[in-house]
Protein backbone atom coordinates (compact mmCIF):
# COMPACT_ATOMS: atom_id res chain seq x y z
CA UNK A 1 0.00 0.00 0.00
CA UNK A 2 1.58 3.04 -0.97
CA UNK A 3 0.91 6.64 0.38
CA UNK A 4 0.14 10.22 -1.37
CA UNK A 5 0.65 8.56 -4.86
CA UNK A 6 4.61 8.16 -3.99
CA UNK A 7 6.15 5.01 -4.45
CA UNK A 8 6.67 5.14 -0.47
CA UNK A 9 4.89 2.11 1.35
CA UNK A 10 2.61 2.88 4.22
CA UNK A 11 5.23 0.87 6.35
CA UNK A 12 8.22 2.76 5.21
CA UNK A 13 5.59 6.17 5.63
CA UNK A 14 5.28 4.71 9.14
CA UNK A 15 9.10 4.33 10.28
CA UNK A 16 9.69 7.93 8.65
CA UNK A 17 6.88 9.90 10.97
CA UNK A 18 8.03 7.68 13.90
CA UNK A 19 11.93 8.83 13.53
CA UNK A 20 10.69 12.30 12.54
CA UNK A 21 9.02 12.74 16.26
CA UNK A 22 12.22 10.65 17.85
CA UNK A 23 14.73 13.36 15.27
CA UNK A 24 13.07 16.60 16.75
CA UNK A 25 12.94 15.47 20.64
CA UNK A 26 16.50 13.99 20.36
CA UNK A 27 17.63 17.84 18.80
CA UNK A 28 15.90 19.76 21.32
CA UNK A 29 17.74 17.46 24.08
CA UNK A 30 20.86 18.11 22.60
CA UNK A 31 20.33 21.70 22.38
CA UNK A 32 20.08 21.78 25.99
CA UNK A 33 23.01 19.90 26.99
CA UNK A 34 25.23 20.28 24.12
CA UNK A 35 28.24 18.98 25.43
CA UNK A 36 26.75 15.55 25.27
CA UNK A 37 28.68 14.04 22.16
CA UNK A 38 27.12 10.38 22.03
CA UNK A 39 23.65 12.18 21.18
CA UNK A 40 25.37 14.25 18.35
CA UNK A 41 26.47 10.71 16.69
CA UNK A 42 22.90 9.55 17.77
CA UNK A 43 20.96 12.63 16.05
CA UNK A 44 23.46 12.33 12.86
CA UNK A 45 22.77 8.35 12.35
CA UNK A 46 18.75 9.51 13.09
CA UNK A 47 19.01 11.90 9.85
CA UNK A 48 21.01 9.33 7.58
CA UNK A 49 18.22 6.99 8.24
CA UNK A 50 15.24 9.20 7.49
CA UNK A 51 17.16 10.29 4.04
CA UNK A 52 17.73 6.70 3.21
CA UNK A 53 14.18 5.74 4.09
CA UNK A 54 12.67 9.02 1.84
CA UNK A 55 14.98 8.44 -0.81
CA UNK A 56 15.01 4.66 -1.28
CA UNK A 57 11.00 5.07 -1.45
CA UNK A 58 10.86 7.95 -3.53
CA UNK A 59 13.25 7.11 -6.55
CA UNK A 60 12.89 6.38 -8.51
CA UNK A 61 9.47 7.69 -10.14
CA UNK A 62 9.46 8.94 -13.98
CA UNK A 63 6.50 11.72 -12.47
CA UNK A 64 9.47 13.30 -10.31
CA UNK A 65 10.65 16.03 -12.27
CA UNK A 66 14.45 14.68 -11.79
CA UNK A 67 16.15 12.32 -13.90
CA UNK A 68 16.38 8.77 -13.21
CA UNK A 69 20.12 8.54 -13.46
CA UNK A 70 20.13 11.12 -10.90
CA UNK A 71 17.46 9.55 -8.77
CA UNK A 72 19.37 6.32 -8.41
CA UNK A 73 22.25 8.07 -7.98
CA UNK A 74 20.80 9.72 -4.58
CA UNK A 75 18.86 6.60 -3.81
CA UNK A 76 21.76 4.36 -3.66
CA UNK A 77 23.95 6.94 -2.43
CA UNK A 78 21.91 7.33 0.43
CA UNK A 79 22.36 3.54 1.15
CA UNK A 80 26.06 3.57 0.87
CA UNK A 81 25.91 6.85 3.04
CA UNK A 82 24.21 4.99 5.57
CA UNK A 83 25.99 1.92 5.64
CA UNK A 84 29.34 3.67 5.90
CA UNK A 85 28.46 5.60 9.08
CA UNK A 86 27.32 2.69 10.81
CA UNK A 87 30.90 1.59 11.63
CA UNK A 88 31.72 5.56 12.46
CA UNK A 89 28.65 5.57 14.95
CA UNK A 90 29.63 2.29 16.69
CA UNK A 91 33.41 3.90 16.92
CA UNK A 92 32.25 6.58 18.49
CA UNK A 93 29.32 6.52 20.11
CA UNK A 94 30.14 2.67 21.99
CA UNK A 95 34.20 3.48 22.25
CA UNK A 96 35.04 0.76 19.89
CA UNK A 97 38.12 1.37 19.39
CA UNK A 98 39.20 -1.64 16.67
CA UNK A 99 37.18 0.08 14.19
CA UNK A 100 39.18 3.12 14.14
CA UNK A 101 41.02 2.46 10.89
CA UNK A 102 37.59 0.85 9.38
CA UNK A 103 35.43 4.14 10.57
CA UNK A 104 38.21 6.80 8.97
CA UNK A 105 40.42 4.71 6.30
CA UNK A 106 38.36 1.38 5.43
CA UNK A 107 34.73 2.77 4.71
CA UNK A 108 35.87 5.30 2.08
CA UNK A 109 38.17 2.82 0.35
CA UNK A 110 35.71 0.12 -0.08
CA UNK A 111 32.57 2.09 0.41
CA UNK A 112 32.45 5.33 -1.11
CA UNK A 113 35.22 4.50 -3.65
CA UNK A 114 33.16 2.12 -5.08
CA UNK A 115 30.05 3.89 -5.50
CA UNK A 116 31.79 6.60 -6.68
CA UNK A 117 33.46 5.04 -9.73
CA UNK A 118 30.57 2.72 -10.14
CA UNK A 119 26.91 4.37 -9.43
CA UNK A 120 27.63 7.76 -10.56
CA UNK A 121 31.51 8.07 -13.00
CA UNK A 122 30.47 4.21 -14.68
CA UNK A 123 26.68 4.65 -14.38
CA UNK A 124 26.46 8.29 -15.85
CA UNK A 125 28.08 6.92 -18.88
CA UNK A 126 26.80 4.01 -19.91
CA UNK A 127 23.34 4.11 -18.29
CA UNK A 128 23.68 0.48 -17.24
CA UNK A 129 22.28 -0.20 -13.91
CA UNK A 130 22.08 -4.12 -13.49
CA UNK A 131 25.58 -3.86 -14.84
CA UNK A 132 27.51 -1.33 -12.28
CA UNK A 133 24.98 -2.61 -9.48
CA UNK A 134 26.64 -6.60 -10.14
CA UNK A 135 30.12 -5.04 -10.64
CA UNK A 136 29.95 -2.28 -7.66
CA UNK A 137 28.72 -4.17 -5.01
CA UNK A 138 31.27 -6.49 -5.42
CA UNK A 139 34.11 -4.59 -3.10
CA UNK A 140 31.42 -3.42 -0.64
CA UNK A 141 29.55 -6.55 0.07
CA UNK A 142 33.07 -8.45 1.03
CA UNK A 143 34.40 -5.84 3.24
CA UNK A 144 30.29 -5.30 4.71
CA UNK A 145 31.34 -8.90 5.81
CA UNK A 146 34.74 -8.44 7.38
CA UNK A 147 33.07 -5.42 9.06
CA UNK A 148 30.50 -7.50 10.60
CA UNK A 149 33.11 -9.33 11.78
CA UNK A 150 35.43 -6.76 12.96
CA UNK A 151 32.59 -5.47 14.75
CA UNK A 152 31.74 -8.66 16.02
CA UNK A 153 34.93 -8.92 17.81
CA UNK A 154 35.29 -5.15 19.38
CA UNK A 155 32.08 -5.97 21.01
CA UNK A 156 33.11 -9.19 22.27
CA UNK A 157 36.09 -8.09 23.59
CA UNK A 158 34.75 -4.28 25.17
CA UNK A 159 32.68 -6.61 27.03
CA UNK A 160 34.75 -9.33 28.51
CA UNK A 161 37.27 -6.39 29.43
CA UNK A 162 34.41 -5.22 31.48
CA UNK A 163 32.57 -8.18 32.69
CA UNK A 164 29.78 -7.19 34.36
CA UNK A 165 26.48 -9.70 34.27
CA UNK A 166 24.19 -6.68 34.01
CA UNK A 167 25.72 -6.01 30.14
CA UNK A 168 24.58 -9.38 28.72
CA UNK A 169 21.25 -7.62 27.49
CA UNK A 170 23.37 -4.71 25.70
CA UNK A 171 25.77 -7.25 24.53
CA UNK A 172 23.35 -9.33 22.89
CA UNK A 173 20.96 -6.16 21.96
CA UNK A 174 24.31 -4.69 19.78
CA UNK A 175 24.51 -7.97 17.54
CA UNK A 176 21.40 -7.36 16.68
CA UNK A 177 21.60 -3.98 16.02
CA UNK A 178 24.79 -4.76 13.96
CA UNK A 179 23.58 -7.60 11.85
CA UNK A 180 21.04 -5.67 9.46
CA UNK A 181 23.63 -2.91 8.87
CA UNK A 182 24.97 -5.47 6.09
CA UNK A 183 21.69 -6.41 4.84
CA UNK A 184 21.89 -2.42 3.45
CA UNK A 185 24.82 -4.30 0.90
CA UNK A 186 22.69 -7.25 0.22
CA UNK A 187 20.05 -5.01 -0.89
CA UNK A 188 22.08 -3.17 -3.00
CA UNK A 189 22.80 -6.62 -5.00
CA UNK A 190 19.30 -8.75 -4.29
CA UNK A 191 16.28 -6.55 -5.66
CA UNK A 192 13.35 -7.40 -3.11
CA UNK A 193 10.29 -5.69 -2.24
CA UNK A 194 10.51 -2.36 -0.44
CA UNK A 195 8.40 -3.48 2.94
CA UNK A 196 10.85 -6.46 2.83
CA UNK A 197 14.32 -4.00 2.59
CA UNK A 198 12.53 -1.67 5.36
CA UNK A 199 11.38 -4.32 8.00
CA UNK A 200 14.88 -5.55 8.11
CA UNK A 201 17.06 -1.76 7.74
CA UNK A 202 15.29 -0.76 10.05
CA UNK A 203 15.03 -2.86 13.09
CA UNK A 204 19.07 -1.91 13.72
CA UNK A 205 17.87 1.62 14.64
CA UNK A 206 15.15 0.50 16.50
CA UNK A 207 17.82 -1.32 18.68
CA UNK A 208 20.28 1.42 18.68
CA UNK A 209 17.57 3.44 20.10
CA UNK A 210 16.71 0.84 23.07
CA UNK A 211 20.42 1.05 23.43
CA UNK A 212 20.61 4.74 23.66
CA UNK A 213 17.32 5.61 25.90
CA UNK A 214 18.57 3.08 28.39
CA UNK A 215 22.12 4.51 28.24
CA UNK A 216 20.89 7.86 28.70
CA UNK A 217 18.63 6.96 31.26
CA UNK A 218 21.82 5.19 33.25
CA UNK A 219 23.75 8.04 32.66
CA UNK A 220 20.89 10.75 34.22
CA UNK A 221 20.22 8.34 37.30
CA UNK A 222 24.15 8.10 37.79
CA UNK A 223 24.49 12.04 37.69
CA UNK A 224 21.67 12.25 39.82
CA UNK A 225 23.59 10.24 42.25
CA UNK A 226 26.50 12.05 42.03
CA UNK A 227 25.12 15.43 42.16
CA UNK A 228 23.58 14.18 46.07
CA UNK A 229 26.74 13.47 46.85
CA UNK A 230 28.60 17.07 46.11
CA UNK A 231 28.49 18.29 49.24
CA UNK A 232 31.10 16.52 50.52
CA UNK A 233 33.04 17.04 54.05
CA UNK A 234 36.79 17.48 54.42
CA UNK A 235 37.79 14.54 54.28
CA UNK A 236 36.40 13.73 50.95
CA UNK A 237 37.54 16.97 49.62
CA UNK A 238 40.87 15.83 50.28
CA UNK A 239 40.21 13.14 48.48
CA UNK A 240 39.41 14.68 45.70
CA UNK A 241 42.15 16.90 45.42
CA UNK A 242 44.43 14.09 45.45
CA UNK A 243 42.50 12.46 42.63
CA UNK A 244 42.63 15.63 40.91
CA UNK A 245 46.77 15.86 41.36
CA UNK A 246 46.73 12.16 40.03
CA UNK A 247 45.47 12.90 37.28
CA UNK A 248 47.90 15.88 36.45
CA UNK A 249 45.05 18.47 36.34
CA UNK A 250 46.00 21.88 37.43
CA UNK A 251 44.67 24.81 39.58
CA UNK A 252 42.26 26.20 37.15
CA UNK A 253 41.51 22.91 35.46
CA UNK A 254 40.45 22.16 39.11
CA UNK A 255 38.07 25.15 39.45
CA UNK A 256 36.40 24.24 36.15
CA UNK A 257 36.26 20.80 37.78
CA UNK A 258 34.26 21.81 40.77
CA UNK A 259 32.21 24.10 38.62
CA UNK A 260 31.16 21.46 36.11
CA UNK A 261 30.02 19.35 39.24
CA UNK A 262 27.97 22.50 40.22
CA UNK A 263 26.06 21.75 36.54
CA UNK A 264 27.29 25.26 35.26
CA UNK A 265 27.29 25.72 31.55
CA UNK A 266 30.36 26.73 29.85
CA UNK A 267 29.35 29.82 29.66
CA UNK A 268 28.25 30.41 33.02
CA UNK A 269 31.72 28.90 34.14
CA UNK A 270 33.45 31.43 31.51
CA UNK A 271 31.85 34.89 33.22
CA UNK A 272 32.54 33.45 36.80
CA UNK A 273 36.20 32.77 36.01
CA UNK A 274 36.10 35.90 33.64
CA UNK A 275 37.63 33.75 30.29
CA UNK A 276 36.29 33.42 27.32
CA UNK A 277 33.68 30.44 26.56
CA UNK A 278 36.21 28.83 23.95
CA UNK A 279 38.84 28.61 26.59
CA UNK A 280 36.48 26.57 28.88
CA UNK A 281 36.17 24.40 26.07
CA UNK A 282 39.70 24.36 25.92
CA UNK A 283 40.11 23.03 29.67
CA UNK A 284 37.24 20.77 29.58
CA UNK A 285 39.18 19.06 26.59
CA UNK A 286 42.40 19.45 28.39
CA UNK A 287 40.90 17.41 31.70
CA UNK A 288 39.05 15.10 29.42
CA UNK A 289 42.11 14.02 27.53
CA UNK A 290 43.75 13.77 31.22
CA UNK A 291 41.56 11.53 32.49
CA UNK A 292 40.81 9.56 29.30
CA UNK A 293 37.12 10.17 29.47
CA UNK A 294 34.45 11.41 27.02
CA UNK A 295 31.84 13.02 28.56
CA UNK A 296 31.11 15.28 32.45
CA UNK A 297 29.24 11.48 33.66
CA UNK A 298 32.69 9.38 33.11
CA UNK A 299 34.71 12.55 34.74
CA UNK A 300 32.33 12.81 37.98
CA UNK A 301 32.91 8.66 38.40
CA UNK A 302 36.69 8.77 38.18
CA UNK A 303 36.72 12.12 40.31
CA UNK A 304 34.72 10.84 43.45
CA UNK A 305 34.79 7.39 42.98
CA UNK A 306 37.26 6.99 45.88
CA UNK A 307 35.37 9.80 47.79
CA UNK A 308 31.83 7.67 47.84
Amino acid sequence: MLVFGTQIHLVTFIFIVLEFCMFIFQVFYYLFRPQDKSRLWYLILLFLFQFYNISGGLFPDPRIQISIATQEMIAYGSGFLMASYFPFYFYMAFDLKSLRWHALFGVPLFLMLPYLIFFVIVYAINHELNVDVRFGMIAPLIYAMVLIWVMYRGIRKKFIENRDKNKYIEEIAMYFAVVPWASLTFFGVVEESQLLEVLVTNTGIVVITILFIRKSIRNARFEYQLLQNINVNRDQTEEFQQNCERYGLTKTEIQVVEMLYQGLANKEIADKMFISKETVKKHIYNIFRKADVKNRSSLIHILLKRCL
